[in-house]
């Protein structure tokens, strides 16, 4: 697949939005996701058939709830498809990689049951070139808070492949995947600049290393609000 590089003009500004609490997805990282629901296969067939994007969103804890559901946080990333696949049950396995970071200017309409929202780019130009910026990360700190966050997770880890990972995707794999909850995620999406993102991984996963009694990961089974 050719490499996507959109301007600002060519983003759609009317999206489909997925709202999935715990899930992160970050300019240039790439989000596995297993679709089942209804409304949500009919999502991801129509982005199929039309510009192959659609939002990722979190719903906001303590939000009032709207005639559409959950409340949601005002900024989310729009993702396009970069692989797909079914199954013999009827379930979509796509690949959804981060192109740039919205801000949600109107709730509309739903359609076919999903939720669809007006989006605002404004201020997010610098994402669509993120590929090429530096991360300004301080590597050794992130590889030393890193070990006792997984250790304390009980994460196991292909060390000598994170040692081989760039700055760049070693921040958006981690700031992805690793289990932090709903508020530290969006955190990290609204981060202002790369640099301030990698420092803001640092420090969660440092105060990661020591959870509080009773806490506890994130559940795997997240489902879509």
């Amino acid at each position: 697949m050719a490499a996507f590089h959109p301007t600002l003009a060519e983003l759609p500004t009317e999206i489909a939005v997925f709202p999935l609490p715990g899930a992160l997805l970050l300019p240039g990282g790439r989000l596995p996701l297993n679709i089942f629901e209804p409304r949500y296969l009919a999502m991801t067939l129509d982005a199929l058939a039309n510009d192959r994007m659609f939002g990722m969103i979190q719903p906001e804890p303590g939000a009032p709830r709207g005639e559409t559901g959950p409340g949601l946080y005002r900024i989310g990333c729009l993702g396009r498809l970069s692989s797909f696949a079914e199954t013999e049950d009827g379930r979509l396995l796509i690949t959804l990689t981060g192109v740039v970071r919205f801000r949600v200017a109107e709730e509309l309409p739903m359609r076919h049951g999903y939720r669809r929202v007006r989006a605002d780019y404004a201020g997010f130009e610098g994402d669509l070139g993120l590929a090429e910026a530096p991360v300004g990360l301080d590597r050794a700190a992130l590889l030393g808070a890193l070990r006792p966050f997984f250790k304390a997770r009980g994460i196991e880890a292909n060390w000598e492949a994170i040692e081989q990972t760039s700055d760049r995707m070693l921040v958006l794999t981690l700031a992805m995947v690793c289990p932090f909850d709903v508020r530290e995620k969006q955190a990290l999406l609204e981060a202002r600049t790369p640099e301030e993102r990698a420092g803001m991984l640092v420090a969660l996963l440092q105060i990661g290393a020591h959870p509080e009694p009773g806490g506890g990961d994130l559940p795997l089974d997240r489902r879509p609000s």
